[in-house]
């Protein structure tokens, strides 16, 4: 199939990387892939080096007409037969198929990790919900049944050429480390982890993002007097390498739609600690393949990491139940069958518009 992919994207964030290991598996399968989307200095390159052709557009506001309009020529030029939107502002800027542009009939998918409005999704024919509720909010707003299925993302497990050192940061070889991932966001509650940590003196803390509140981030950290035990990474790349050098993933999100992290830790064999936010709490199963603490609780996230350093039983059935959970659910092979099933399915329904409602 050929396949086009648009987003804009922000310079940092899960999703971005998620829509690059998507386009690099697909690829990877045989497929066609074209991407559209904004310039970045360091997330393309791998899809350059992969020999993806990408177009960047600036996926501006209302008053972007070029966008739309540039959009519309790599259509018509690629030929799709599959046109996925990744986020509103992609699914605003793209057209629907129809007669007049004289070529085959291409099919329109939405896919949404968070529950956005559905105004801005009037052109897409097919929706990929990454959870049961996220599909709920999608046919709650008039779209059928059949064109919404629930596909989460899978974990792209990375080989480890050099494995992170913990002396590279001044943490111990013996001392447990709990690792956060995500952009530097107040929805991702790194602020909770970190007063945590103020009062497990025994824990290092490595959170690996970038963000806007790396300042008051590093202000709580020097407050509190952690900068020997709490490290700000930076974006990082690496990382199977930094869940390997782990003892425990703390994935206690305010705000997370989905969130690949916690698949990732499973992955990676590495102990979970999850919130109760609404990606985590409709997969992680507490006390089997994670450990589930309400959102914006430092007191629950604290007993939560001296339970897991604590109980090895545990430990290893969180790993073990969670590792089973990756293999049978999320794997890379199995993401991407479900996803080409969809769009064979697609192809083969006569052309509709599901017209969601606002």
């Amino acid at each position: 199939m050929r396949i086009l992919y648009v987003m804009a994207g922000g310079k940092n964030g899960g999703a971005e990387t998620a829509f690059i290991d998507m386009i690099m598996a697909m690829h990877e399968a045989g497929e066609s892939v074209e991407v559209v989307t904004r310039a970045h200095p360091t997330r393309n390159a791998r899809l350059v080096n992969a020999g993806i052709k990408i177009h960047h557009l600036p996926f501006g506001g209302k008053v972007d007409l070029y966008t739309p309009f540039v959009l519309n020529t790599i259509i018509l030029k690629f030929k799709p037969d599959i046109v996925q939107c990744w986020m509103s502002r992609a699914a605003a800027h793209t057209p629907r198929w129809s007669p007049s542009m004289k070529i085959p009939r291409y099919v329109t998918f939405g896919r949404m990790g968070t529950p956005y409005k559905l105004k801005y999704y009037t052109n897409m024919d097919f929706f990929v919900a990454l959870t049961p509720d996220i599909k709920t909010h999608i046919t709650d707003h008039g779209v059928e049944d059949q064109n919404v299925r629930i596909i989460p993302n899978f974990a792209e497990v990375e080989d480890v050429d050099t494995p992170t050192q913990r002396a590279d940061y001044g943490t111990p070889e013996n001392a447990p480390l709990a690792l956060g991932l995500g952009r530097l966001h107040n929805d991702k509650a790194f602020d909770v982890l970190i007063k945590a940590a103020a009062q497990l003196p025994e824990i290092h803390v490595w959170i690996a993002g970038e963000g806007g509140l790396r300042d008051e981030l590093e202000a709580l950290i020097e407050e509190l007097d952690l900068e020997s035990r709490v490290k700000l990474l930076g974006w990082r790349n690496d990382r199977a390498a930094l869940f390997q050098a782990s003892d425990i993933c703390a994935f206690i999100s305010r705000e997370e739609g989905f969130g690949t992290v916690f698949i990732q830790s499973w992955a990676q064999k590495t102990p979970l600690i999850a919130s109760l936010s609404d990606g985590p709490r409709q997969y992680v199963k507490d006390g089997e393949d994670g450990v589930l603490v309400p959102i914006d609780d430092v007191d629950a996230t604290v007993k939560a990491i001296k339970r897991v350093c604590e109980d090895k039983a545990l430990t290893n059935a969180l790993v073990d139940n969670g590792y089973q959970r990756y293999i049978g659910e999320f794997t890379k092979d199995i993401c991407i069958q479900r996803y080409l099933e969809f769009y064979h399915d697609a192809r083969q329904m006569p052309q509709q518009n599901p017209r969601p409602k606002n």
